[in-house]
């Protein structure tokens, strides 16, 4: 079945689609939508230097890699509340991210951002697919993302794909920060992801943690300021895997190989808890 892509001439309304989320908590099939969602954005300045603030990165006339995730957030997030959408969105695991630079990020204003959902799969804990994202400018392609979300209860015939091995490169400290208690808040005010496990205790205790947890994106895109030293700005691959929730507040230490085209990371809390692991790669 082919893919179908429809255009949003507005942009999507937040406020609206967290109430859809809210008031939606049943599984209603096992099939993916073939829809595709397009939408025009603009970077502004202001919410990008407030983002830039809360996550550590530098002012290099560059898109920080992960910052198309928030631009695509609201795009996201339409798609995922949509009467197709079969899960609930409230609940769903980031497990995993990979994003792709394929080319320098300056000089960036009006961007095209495509969103869609592909290759279902059973998993121990239920199922899982992908979240794509794809970011255009004038030029074509400029950058794509690939999230790993869990929705769990849901059966799905077949075999359950083999676990990733674990990271066994040596690694050194390059650094180390403190995860605030209020960064999970800080992080919504800027990114638009308002989901109650980050915000505070007592909201995150209404989905089962004891205390509110650290954005996953957060995560990364903290650890990908710390390295900008050591990334190319383009033509790279940057992928992680979720490990253990970063509760908050918490004092986490970043672990990597050294500079270069390529290297693996890892970031690990109070004894040696791992609560990220992944790499960057030159793109094929």
């Amino acid at each position: 079945m082919s893919l179908h892509w429809h255009r949003l001439d507005t942009p999507p309304n937040l406020a609206a689609l967290y109430w859809k989320a809210a008031t939606r908590r049943k599984i209603t099939g096992t099939e993916l939508p073939r829809d595709g969602l397009r939408s025009q954005v603009r970077v502004q300045t202001e919410r990008l230097a407030a983002y830039r603030q809360v996550c550590g990165f530098i002012e290099n006339g560059l898109l920080p890699p992960t910052y198309p995730h928030v631009l695509a957030f609201a795009l996201q997030m339409q798609l995922l509340t949509g009467k197709d959408f079969p899960f609930p969105l409230l609940g769903l695991v980031h497990l995993a991210n990979r994003i792709r630079v394929l080319r320098p990020m300056g000089g960036v204003g009006e961007l095209s951002i495509g969103v869609r959902v592909d290759n279902l799969q059973p998993h121990a804990k239920g199922a899982v697919f992908d979240l794509l994202t794809s970011v255009d400018d004038a030029l074509g392609p400029l950058w794509e993302a690939q999230s790993r979300m869990l929705c769990r209860g849901v059966k799905l015939s077949g075999e359950t794909p083999a676990e990733d091995l674990p990271n066994e490169a040596s690694l050194s400290e390059l650094t180390r920060w403190q995860a605030p208690a209020d960064i999970g808040r800080r992080y919504a005010r800027v990114s638009g992801d308002y989901n109650p496990i980050h915000l505070s205790a007592m909201s995150a205790r209404l989905f089962g943690f004891p205390q509110a947890i650290a954005h996953g994106l957060w995560n990364k895109a903290r650890a990908l300021a710390a390295l900008n030293e050591h990334l190319p700005a383009a033509n790279v691959e940057i992928a992680v895997d979720f490990k253990k929730p970063l509760r908050l507040p918490s004092e986490v230490r970043l672990l990597t190989s050294a500079a270069g085209s390529s290297g693996d990371l890892r970031l690990v809390g109070t004894g040696d808890l791992e609560h990220m692991s992944g790499y960057w790669r030159p793109l094929a």
